[in-house]
């Protein structure tokens, strides 16, 4: 069974607030056929990974 995923996904406001959207990205998309990317963020380099169980691994 194919199920359908949403483009964003909405999140509880805080009180006063809109809900805020999030944009949802396909791991296809990022890592574009490799297991292993590098993210730079603040200065400082992560390596996220896929394990061979399929599950997402993100270190420092």
């Amino acid at each position: 069974m194919m199920i359908q995923k949403p483009e964003t996904f909405e999140h509880a406001p805080v009180a006063g607030q809109a809900p805020a959207e999030v944009r949802v990205l396909e791991s296809g998309e990022i890592f574009q056929g490799a297991s292993e990317i590098m993210i730079r963020h603040e200065g400082a380099v992560y390596r996220m990974k896929i394990t061979r169980q399929g599950k997402l691994i993100l270190n420092k």
